[in-house]
């Protein structure tokens, strides 16, 4: 019996296997779906840098990837549905920007999904990961260190503003995470002599009636909490561009803008170094085996006009570090 219908049938098969690989590989490739949870206003300073990082790693928007960014506009509460919409709309990993309650939010939408967090605070802590060497499940990401920079912060206040003694510090009474950080801000407090004037709300409307009514002679300055709850930083960064006091922001976004200074690790790079994690799970990584990274340069910013407007001559010494000085 002669082997060639064999090799015959062979070949045929192997014609057909290159046929089909030609014919797949011919097929255009779909962007990969990116789904960015914040409770701001838009695309943060954090997924911009996102966006920047994968074009930097050779991806291009649009062909290689697209970002769809679900925000709540400083509401929580609504982080959870924003999430789950995600999720229906067939997103391929889920980017969740500085909050423990959007990386939260994605959780609980998707055990799937892979998720990325870009600067979060504490993931262990909160129990967003198991550990940061092998977060576990179908998440990883960028933790930011944001509760060890407290004292600095204070630190930095102090030296800004002689005489600083009083620092309101307004917050939204229902985000556990920055409720849970409250007993680090007294001690750093108590450590720098300083009297942490707390002021919890429940509202924007609430927020803004205490701005609105602290007299210049209560408090010496206004530190902004973290979270974008009530919009609480843009109602504070409002407050400075009326030349309420002198404030500290923990993003130099406010700075820009008119607040006082910041310190405060660079979200952008926070987002560049998220856009690596989502590189290696694009390319067939489990989240949960890759190390959640801890980003630890920060930076500095002080805005030297508003100093001038609030009648603050700057220490040179401080001027010196700062990473950047807005004139």
């Amino acid at each position: 019996m002669s082997r060639r219908p064999w090799r015959r049938h062979l070949g045929l098969i192997v014609a057909a296997g290159v046929l089909l690989a030609l014919t797949v590989e011919a097929q255009p490739r779909r962007p990969i779906k990116i789904g960015a949870l914040t409770e701001s206003w838009g695309p943060t300073p954090a997924i911009v840098g996102l966006r920047d990082g994968l074009k930097n790693l050779g991806y291009r928007e649009d062909v290689d990837f697209v970002i769809g960014v679900r925000f709540t506009q400083g509401n929580p509460a609504e982080l959870p549905a924003a999430a789950r919409e995600l999720v229906k709309l067939g997103v391929d990993m889920i980017v969740t920007d500085e909050t423990a309650g959007a990386t939260r939010a994605a959780q609980a939408a998707t055990d799937r999904i892979p998720i990325v967090f870009v600067g979060g605070s504490d993931p262990v802590g909160l129990g967003v990961v198991k550990s940061l060497a092998r977060p576990g499940g179908n998440i990883t990401g960028i933790a930011d260190l944001d509760p060890e920079l407290a004292p600095k912060r204070l630190e930095i206040f102090r030296e800004l503003v002689p005489g600083l003694r009083r620092v309101l510090f307004l917050y939204d009474t229902t985000n556990t995470y920055i409720v849970s950080q409250l007993p680090k801000y007294r001690e750093s407090a108590r450590q720098l002599s300083l009297t942490l004037v707390e002021k919890p709300v429940r509202s924007e409307d609430e927020a803004r009636a205490v701005l609105a009514g602290t007299r210049k002679d209560e408090v010496d300055g206004i530190m902004s909490p973290r979270t974008l709850s009530l919009n609480i930083p843009g109602l504070i960064l409002e407050a400075a561009q009326k030349g309420t006091g002198p404030t500290m922001f923990q993003h130099s976004f406010y700075v820009e803008r008119g607040g006082l200074a910041s310190y405060a690790g660079d979200a952008q790079e926070f987002g560049r170094h998220a856009a690596r994690l989502v590189d290696k799970i694009i390319k067939g990584a489990r989240p949960g085996d890759l190390p959640v990274e801890q980003v630890t340069k920060f930076e500095l910013v002080i805005n030297v006009k508003t100093a001038r407007a609030l009648g603050l001559t700057i220490p040179q010494s401080l001027l010196l570090r700062a990473d950047r000085v807005i004139q």
